[in-house]
């Protein structure tokens, strides 16, 4: 479950890579067809062409080669930009969806070189982009007209850089849309594949996936409070400023103490994330919620929309592990709950529950709604270690005089708290 993302990640690459050499075996096949008219005779496109051709020609056609060869010069215009954006788009999807599984893989990925899930670009970054997509328009438009293939092969590099650059400006905050935004920009460039082969079923299928895609990562960057152009676009208008500086140090805790604290408390909220998923402790958890429940405490989860690696990350684990979905509650029902909440456990979350979206305007995260743990009576953090964890970016909330760290593996850590509180 928490290797999906790069599975999906990874086989977008694929759909890209089908993109591009289906793009360019029809430029290919266009210049093959053009040379066997003109070896009759005839020209590729004109009217009348295709029935001039020697029969023994005709039998020897492949099915996409005789497709070519029944097209108008408009018809053969039209393919020309369909396997154009084919290319440019299935590039663009390949080297950004192999850096997007670099990202989400971390130190696990499999590629011969290693990838920093921070937002990184070459100086100049955004205009790097605009360049390369301007360059990108001056030759498709020399392709078009008439200049030869070369043009395709720079056309498909720089399609290539572009890919990797603006999902090399994106930080791992970001990853949960890149990985949608990945997901439609498959979907256009099986689309365009369609539109090149003439298959009706990958026309459709892929503006299902394209337009879905699409609307999943405006919906996650509202979620994030995020724009979404800016997000496409590597980041585009982010935060420059100096963050600000956290003050105090983390204070760390035992499992008998924080049994000691669930055992006084009345309500409890938990808050799932990643590090639950990687600790496969969801089960550990649920029981844990089950003995918190007999003793007559009401315990609630809070479900961030982007917690884990992909929407409803959380929700799939909870429900697997039988968590009564009636106390899974999401971040808009239950934020105001927290003043009123004894104990808030934050099971292996950082960014959404990171008061620096709030507090700090030049914090990568700034303006998204996070939920606000730090304001429950007392706040444990389950957590592997003192790391900023995947996105980089420090949490003030580890910091406070309310909050207590209980160090290490959480599923090791629920076992051993699962002893204590019976």
């Amino acid at each position: 479950m928490t290797q999906m993302p790069e599975l999906v990640a990874i086989m977008h690459s694929l759909v890209g890579l089908a993109a591009v050499f289906v793009g360019f075996n029809a430029d290919i096949m266009i210049n093959t067809m053009a040379a066997l008219f003109a070896e009759t005779g005839q020209v590729l496109g004109a009217a009348g062409a295709y029935a001039a051709l020697p029969p023994e020609t005709v039998v020897g056609l492949s099915s996409f080669g005789e497709l070519i060869a029944k097209k108008t010069h408009v018809e053969i215009g039209i393919l020309r930009v369909e396997l154009v954006l084919g290319i440019w788009i299935g590039a663009v999807t390949f080297t950004g969806s192999v850096v997007a599984y670099a990202k989400l893989a971390g130190g696990s990925s499999l590629l011969p070189f290693k990838v920093d899930t921070s937002a990184k670009q070459f100086p100049g970054g955004h205009m790097l982009n605009a360049a390369a997509a301007a360059l990108s328009l001056l030759l498709t438009a020399m392709y078009l007209g008439g200049s030869g293939s070369w043009t395709l092969v720079l056309l498909t590099l720089l399609a290539l850089f572009i890919g990797y650059h603006l999902i090399m400006g994106i930080g791992g905050a970001d990853m949960p849309v890149v990985v949608s935004m990945l997901n439609s920009y498959s979907g256009w460039a099986a689309a365009a594949i369609g539109f090149s082969l003439g298959n009706d079923l990958l026309i459709v299928v892929g503006a299902l996936v394209g337009s879905s895609g699409a609307i999943l990562s405006y919906i996650m960057c509202k979620a994030m409070n995020r724009s979404f152009v800016s997000v496409i676009l590597g980041g585009f208008g982010g935060a420059t400023g100096e963050q600000m500086k956290v003050e105090g140090e983390m204070i760390a805790t035992s499992t008998d103490d924080v049994a000691s604290m669930l055992e006084e408390a009345d309500s409890v909220v938990i808050i799932p994330g990643y590090g639950m998923a990687v600790a496969q402790a969801q089960s550990n958890v649920a029981e844990l919620t089950r003995r918190l429940r007999a003793k007559g405490k009401v315990v609630r989860f809070a479900i961030h929309p982007v917690a884990g690696r992909l929407p409803g990350h959380m929700n799939v684990l909870l429900a697997e592990a039988k968590v009564p979905y009636d106390i899974v509650l999401e971040m808009e029902e239950i934020n105001e709950d927290f003043p009123d909440t004894d104990v808030a456990i934050v099971i292996g979350s950082n960014d959404i529950v990171n008061p620096a979206a709030q507090d700090d305007p030049n914090s990568p995260i700034a303006g998204m709604p996070v939920l606000e743990v730090w304001k429950a009576k007392q706040v444990i953090v389950s957590k592997r270690g003192q790391g900023t964890g995947y996105s980089g970016i420090e949490n003030p909330l580890f910091f406070k005089d309310n909050t207590r760290m209980l160090y290490g593996d959480a599923k090791k850590s629920l076992d051993e708290l699962l002893t204590k509180v019976s």
